[in-house]
């Protein structure tokens, strides 16, 4: 019974010889349960979803060495029309973010009720 004992205590204590069965062992329930516990186990730790906020901007690059901007339209003061306003309110969401740009193009993104539910702005250094 003391040998039992005296077994478990060097588990407990990882007092075993490395490269000895004992030590062996508990390494391997180690890995083992690294490995295996989160198929076993519900950890529950998904990523979070990606809501961004009503004033956020998303930055996507373009593929052709510049970059597209979706701005929501909360950010965008200017009246509906008046492409001029426009250009100058996208180009003060984006440039404290990027600095010094050109703003090559925008598009207005329209929901299915009419209403403008992002700006898309494609911008160049």
């Amino acid at each position: 019974m003391d040998k039992i004992w005296k077994t478990i205590r060097g588990f407990v204590w990882w007092t075993h010889e490395r490269g000895g069965v004992h030590y062996d062992v508990m390494v391997t329930v180690i890995l083992l349960f690294i490995f295996l516990a989160p198929y076993k186990i519900g950890f529950n730790d998904k990523p979070a979803e990606r809501n961004p906020h009503q004033s956020e901007v998303v930055v996507h690059p373009d593929g052709q060495g510049g970059f597209v901007y979706e701005i929501s339209p909360s950010a965008v003061r200017a009246p509906d029309g008046d492409a001029a306003a426009i250009r100058t309110d996208l180009l003060g969401v984006i440039e404290p973010i990027a600095g010094e740009v050109e703003l090559q193009r925008y598009e207005t993104v329209v929901d299915r009720r009419g209403r403008i539910s992002l700006y898309r702005a494609w911008v160049r250094r």
